[in-house]
Order: structure tokens, then C-alpha cells, then sequence
């Protein structure tokens, strides 16, 4: 098959329907995922497809979903379960960091867990809190998942086929405000590893890394500076937040000698405190600036006509790049 543009939205329908295809034991299971294909249209013609069966319109309940998800695991099945909005999985926090995270290492290895949970999450769609959230670091401080986020369609449409495929818990975060930005796609080859971090963008005087809805003000600021000012910056895609690919970005540290890492997550305590302390430990000698961190402030998620200023972007993004220059 031919390389294809598509929406992110359209690259992760095709993807679930290509694992449906693929494997008869790849169920999936969410409020609204059926008949109406889900409230982002990501599930849209999968039920009429592929049968109730399969695809599975459930009563709204968080804990529940997970919960039946994990039994289905037991019983050899490989379930996605689609947690409608960001800030509605914590009912299921319970179901996923005492069971679904520690089974296999309470059965000393014996029982696998494929269950992929799809949250579609981050800011910019105009809506309230509990909608518009970045829950991703307190699921990366668990041991026993692994956490993802795509930033184009191509990684949407292959990551997503690998953490059906892999046997570990998965929680795939999907950047809802990037859903309908377009990219190519190419059927014919996966492009890489899971977990492996991806320079998007050359450069030499620093590095930008990023992750999901953030990729994009990265490479939008990093042409801002070359235009302005003709810094050129190193963009990096982080895609995994769970295990991070410390090596590429510690190879990108050590050429560029400067880290600037962005997340919309708030700052305190988010996935960029632990890049900085990683490079931080293993390049010391190479930093010519201290590593810094873009992100969402301390505070519950604004009311919606606020959101741009609690967003992090473009100007916030440029700003941490000046002063790291400026050291």
C-alpha cells in the first residue's frame, strides 16, 4: 500500500481497525465507542464492522472498564479500553496502579496484561476542566506501565498497533487538540522501536525536547528562532514518557550543550523534572546552561477562555530557549 495523508484522528481509526483485522482476540470497550464512534469519531465504523462483540458499548464507568478490561487479559483477549476525556480515568486510578500494573510482577511473570488504555488528553479545545488535562506523570510514576504519546499520524497509527501487540499494560495518550492536524502514513513498514525517542529536527546550539500536543510549538519555535535570530535548535520527540530514550537525548545534549524540555503538564513535579535530573546526572560536563522545563502552572486547569495563558506556547517555549542561550 501506498503512503496516505491522514488526520491523527483517521491514522488511529485505521490502526484499530487494522489490529481488529489482525487479531480476533483484539476487543474494544468505552463509553460511546460503538454505535456513535466514540465522542472524537475514533471508533466510527468499527461496531457496524466488526460486530458488538468487539467493539463495546459500556455503561459509564471508569473503574469498570479497566476492571472487566484486566479479566479479559486473563482469559487471552487483547482489550483497548477508551477512557472518553483525560480527567475521567480516575476512577479507574484504583484498577490501574494496584491491579493492572503489578500482576505480572505478583505472578512472578506468569501472567501478561496486553490491555492498551486509550485517554485522549491536553488542552485547546475550549473546554473545562476534567476534560483538558495532562494526568501523564502520575501514571509514569508507577511502575509496571509503560506510557506513550504520538505527535503525528504516522507514530499514531503504528504506536498504537505496537501497544496492542506488546504484552505489558500500555496507557496511550492521545493529543486531542492535534487530531485533526494531517501527516503521511506509510502501511508498508513500522518506522521504529515503541519507546524510541526521534530527532524531528537538526540542529546545533540546543535541544528541544518534547512529547505529544507539545512537538509541534517545538518545531514551530525552533523555525521561529532560526528565522529571527539563526539559533539553531535540535528538536526532539520524545513519544514515550515511560521508559524515556535518556541515550538519544543525552547524544543530542552533548553535541547541542543545552536542554529545553516542554510539556503541558504543569512544571512541578511533571515528566520534564525527570529529564532535566537524568541529562542533568549524565552530561554535567557537557551543559553550558542548566536544563529547563516549559509547562502548564501549579494550579486546577482554567476555565476555557483562559486557557492560552496557562497553555505553554509558542512566545513561553521561545523565552526558556533565550535564556538558556543566554548563560
Amino acid at each position: 500500500m501506498a503512503a496516505e495523508k491522514m488526520a491523527i484522528a483517521k491514522a488511529l481509526n485505521s490502526s484499530l481497525r487494522k489490529a481488529l483485522e489482525n487479531d480476533p482476540k483484539v476487543l474494544i470497550m468505552g463509553e460511546d465507542v460503538g454505535r456513535l464512534g466514540g465522542v472524537f469519531r475514533i471508533t466510527d465504523g468499527l461496531q457496524k464492522d466488526f460486530g458488538e462483540e468487539r467493539v463495546i458499548d459500556t455503561p459509564l464507568a471508569e473503574s469498570g472498564i479497566v476492571g472487566t478490561a484486566i479479566g479479559l487479559a486473563l482469559r487471552g483477549y487483547r482489550p483497548v479500553a477508551e477512557i472518553q476525556f483525560d480527567g475521567f480515568v480516575f476512577p479507574a486510578y484504583d484498577q490501574i496502579v494496584t491491579q493492572l500494573a503489578k500482576m505480572h510482577m505478583r505472578s512472578l511473570g506468569k501472567v501478561k496484561l496486553p490491555v492498551v488504555i486509550r485517554i485522549p488528553y491536553g488542552g485547546g479545545i475550549g473546554a473545562v476542566e476534567h476534560h483538558s488535562e495532562s494526568p501523564e506523570a502520575q501514571f509514569a510514576h508507577v511502575a509496571g506501565l509503560k506510557i506513550v504519546s504520538p505527535a503525528n499520524a504516522s507514530d499514531a497509527y503504528w504506536m498504537l498497533q505496537q501497544a496492542i501487540e506488546c504484552d505489558d499494560p500500555v496507557i496511550f495518550f492521545e493529543p486531542k487538540a492535534r487530531y485533526w492536524d494531517k501527516g503521511e502514513v506509510d502501511p508498508s513498514g513500522i518506522p521504529g522501536p515503541l519507546h524510541a525517542a526521534k530527532v524531528v529536527r537538526e540542529g546545533t546550539d540546543l535541544t528541544l525536547a518534547a512529547y505529544g500536543p507539545m512537538v509541534k510549538t517545538a518545531l514551530q519555535a525552533a523555525g521561529a528562532a532560526q528565522a529571527e535570530d539563526g539559533v539553531s535548535i535540535e528538536v526532539i520527540d520524545l513519544r514515550s514518557v515511560s521508559p524515556i530514550d535518556f541515550d538519544s537525548l543525552q547524544r543530542s545534549v552533548e553535541k547541542t550543550g543545552r536542554l529545553v524540555v516542554a510539556h503541558e503538564a504543569p512544571v512541578h513535579f511533571g515528566a520534564g523534572a525527570e529529564v532535566a535530573a537524568r541529562i542533568t546526572e549524565r552530561c554535567f560536563y557537557h551543559l553550558e546552561a542548566p536544563v529547563l522545563r516549559v509547562g502548564g502552572f501549579h494550579s486546577p486547569y482554567p476555565p476555557a477562555r483562559l486557557e492560552e495563558e496557562y497553555l505553554p506556547g509558542l512566545d513561553r517555549v521561545l523565552d526558556s530557549v533565550d535564556r538558556a542561550l543566554a548563560y
